[in-house]
């Protein structure tokens, strides 16, 4: 059997919201999720987990403004044994790339190459990255430093999310196409047990355009993820993956449990379940 959580952030679920969810699934009964019971609730035992309801559901939440998942019944964050998480716009609230280049007016130009990347309109992302980081050239270290303390901030409920997975027992991982500029200060700030980055080429306390050893772009996110479960000797279906760009569905696609979080609508329809309008912990009521 499979439960329904729907989750209203803003203001909370009226009782008309759990009737017409609860018809809309067929579900037993709605309970109120005791951490939030005005703004969350479990719709138990869903009698149909088909592609009409998802749709029908789906419909009525996207004008309601209600995250939801189905999940299935007595699932606990336990169950897993790794959090995989991407890092620009869904641990953070940036993209890194884009930012470094309004450091030489060349944000915007960038920027459009980011957003084609992260909607999956470009096929070789790894030359799409190459040309992004090719226009930083010249850019100083310094202003890297000044992007992670001025600009860069954890996206809502990071800190209590990772907290609550390493209490359950799960390692993490922060596996991006961003940089270990960034990642290596994420990962002695948040205790991440593992990270993949790229690495930007220095010359003179400056960027020179290039990037240093392999790439991290979807295959390599995937390859990371598996690396680290077999480490584990964990099963691929005991990982939770988080993304919100194309460059995130191969990894996604690879394990038991995939999460879109304000994502691109081609990874937010490949995704196990999606948060559009909470915070990360948000997720955590997902679980018993």
């Amino acid at each position: 059997m499979h439960n329904l959580i729907v989750q209203r952030h803003a203001t909370p679920l009226t009782q008309d919201d759990l009737d017409s969810l609860s018809r809309i699934a067929n579900a037993m009964d709605a309970q109120p999720l005791e951490n939030s019971p005005d703004h969350a609730a479990r719709l138990r035992d869903i009698r149909s987990t088909g592609p009409g309801m998802r749709r029908s559901l789906d419909a009525y939440c996207r004008e309601h403004q209600i995250d939801w998942a189905i999940v299935p019944a007595g699932l606990k964050l336990r169950d897993f044994r790794l959090l995989a998480m991407d890092m620009d716009s869904t641990l953070i609230n940036i993209e890194t790339v884009d930012e470094i280049g309004a450091a030489v007016g060349k944000k915007d130009e960038i920027a459009a190459i980011t957003a084609a990347a992260m909607r999956g309109e470009i096929a070789d992302y790894a030359t799409s990255l190459r040309q992004r980081v090719a226009l930083l050239a010249g850019v100083p270290l310094a202003a890297l430093d000044r992007l992670y303390t001025d600009t860069l901030r954890l996206n809502p409920g990071a800190e209590a999310l990772l907290s609550a997975a390493k209490a359950a027992g799960l390692k993490t991982l922060l596996v991006t196409g961003g940089f270990t500029h960034f990642t290596d200060r994420l990962k002695q700030r948040l205790g991440f047990d593992r990270v993949a980055a790229n690495v930007l080429g220095v010359k003179d306390d400056a960027l020179d355009g290039t990037l240093v050893g392999d790439i991290i772009d979807g295959a390599a996110k995937k390859k990371a993820v598996l690396d680290f479960c077999n480490d584990l000797g964990c099963d691929p279906g005991e990982v939770l993956v988080i993304g919100d760009g194309a460059n995130d569905l191969p990894m996604m696609h690879a394990v038991g449990f995939s999460v879109a979080f304000h994502a691109k609508p081609k990874v937010r329809e490949a995704a196990t379940a999606a948060i559009d309008f909470g915070a990360l912990d948000s997720l955590l009521n997902w679980f018993e």
